[in-house]
């Protein structure tokens, strides 16, 4: 265990002696010095628990140096010692920041108990600080699982696009977790202890949905019987997530811009302007573009919602996701369940790493939900595998059938491609030499592919390269 490091900042040769005497009895790393100067040096060289500073120095006066000990640390707790006691002195030194106080001579015992409260307070802020931090981790990417690629270029676009003010517009297929998106973009803003409130664009007729965004005076329509304070709002100074909110009708459309350009609305019937500070995090599962040329979406919207994009990928295209996702969810759901489920037999993961799952992350859950509460054993067997998954056919081409929102053609090619190669090297037991003979291909060419499609190499290929480089192989 590291051992607790003090800074000693004293002019007199003596006092230094007995403190560093004292200070490494008690079991402390200690640093001598005898100005501020080589004070204030060697806070910046390394990070120290306590600080034990005279205010009488020699070229910088100890309260001086306090103020620049707290810029460089302002955690450190430092301990005053000085020959002149007086309340005046005192009372300077803990205004600035001081932890204490002592005046010589002291008793050891004293030094000893003030600084050990010191180190005890150091360390419950060290605790909190990373306590906090932990929990804003936690915030940002808590139900949201991925070490593919793709996954983690999210997850950076997150951290770097959820600080700022802007409006963030999340593209993906249906159940590939944009709610969790937003909510992450929520949780890693200043706004986090704000508000956040999910607007279901698509379930309302536009006259209620526009009722729901702003609001209403009273008498405003039949059935207006009381006024209502709108979502926008109660989202003051907090997030407002607009989910598939291709679906808005265009009159609510127009409205919805206005706020977005003035940060002010009225409520329906009334007349006085209510300002707000909302931010827009709006999500959708088609393509706004193409949207916008058939009339259905504004452009001038599109484009004030699109300033950041971000885009999930179908769990088909992260394919690698899969096992952390079936272990992410038998934890959440055996908890919920009480029961002690932990893990998923090898033949029903290798039926979840087959299927494409159209449903995306979304399907994978209840799938995997599914099994834990239907089990009556530690893992989830193939058999608890519904059968439109498991007798999916392994080698399915991608549909040929293009959706309105069209499709990126590359992706397609490129996941279909790797598929095929990650099924080859299974079928080969890993040898890449006898997958790149059934493939048509030079051994060269396929181990470029699969480095470019980070596929992993399965022990069987170590084995037969190690075989190869073995003495008379």
């Amino acid at each position: 265990m590291k051992r607790e490091s003090i800074l000693v900042v004293d002019d007199e040769e003596v006092m230094r002696d007995v403190l560093g005497t004292l200070l490494r009895d008690a079991g402390y790393e200690v640093t001598l010095v005898a100005d501020g100067p080589a004070g204030l040096a060697a806070a910046r060289r390394e990070s120290f628990d306590a600080a034990i500073l005279d205010v009488m120095l020699p070229e910088m006066d100890g309260l001086s140096v306090l103020d620049e000990l707290k810029r460089i640390d302002s955690d450190l707790p430092v301990l005053m010692i000085t020959a002149y006691a007086s309340v005046e002195t005192a009372l300077t030194a803990m205004k600035k920041g001081a932890f204490d106080y002592v005046a010589k001579p002291f008793k050891h015992e004293e030094v000893l108990h003030i600084l050990g409260n010191a180190l005890d307070k150091r360390r419950l802020t060290d605790e909190n600080r990373q306590l906090r931090t932990a929990l804003k981790d936690q915030g940002r990417f808590t139900e949201i699982v991925g070490k593919s690629p793709r996954m983690q270029q999210v997850f950076n676009l997150i951290a770097q696009a959820a600080p700022s003010r802007s409006t963030i517009l999340v593209v993906g297929e249906s159940g590939t977790g944009k709610e969790l998106v937003a909510k992450a973009i929520h949780a890693n803003s200043n706004r986090a202890d704000k508000p956040f409130i999910v607007v279901n664009s698509g379930s309302l007729p536009h006259d209620l949905l526009e009722s729901n965004l702003f609001g209403h005076v009273k008498g405003a329509f039949t059935g207006a019987v009381y006024a209502k304070r709108g979502l926008f709002e109660l989202a003051d100074k907090g997030t407002l997530f607009f989910d598939e909110i291709g679906n808005i009708p265009l009159e609510t459309q127009a409205k919805l811009l206005r706020v977005m350009q003035e940060r002010e609305f009225m409520r329906l019937g009334g007349v006085e302007t209510i300002k707000v500070d909302v931010r827009i995090v709006a999500a959708t599962n088609v393509d706004l573009k193409h949207a916008v040329e058939e009339g259905r979406f504004r452009e001038d919207l599109y484009y004030r919602l699109a300033v950041i994009s971000v885009a999930l990928p179908p769990l088909r295209q992260r394919r690698e996701d899969v096992p952390a996702l079936v272990n992410h969810f038998v934890r959440k759901y055996a908890e919920e369940n009480g029961k002690a489920v932990t893990s998923v037999a090898p033949e029903a993961m290798q039926a979840l790493l087959d299927y494409d799952w159209p449903g995306n992350v979304r399907e994978l859950e209840n799938v995997i939900e599914r099994g834990v509460v239907l089990t009556t054993e530690s893992r989830i067997g193939r058999d608890l595998i519904p059968d439109h998954v498991r007798q999916a056919p392994r080698y399915a081409l991608p549909s040929m059938a293009v959706p309105p929102e069209g499709i990126s053609l590359r992706e397609v090619i490129a996941d279909f491609e790797r598929r095929i190669i990650e099924n080859t090297l299974d079928s080969t037991g890993g040898v890449q030499k006898e997958a790149a003979r059934l493939l048509g291909l030079k051994p060269t060419t396929l181990n470029e592919m699969i480095k470019r499609h980070g596929i992993a190499i399965p022990r069987g290929e170590r084995r037969s390269r190690e075989a190869e480089e073995a003495p008379g192989a």
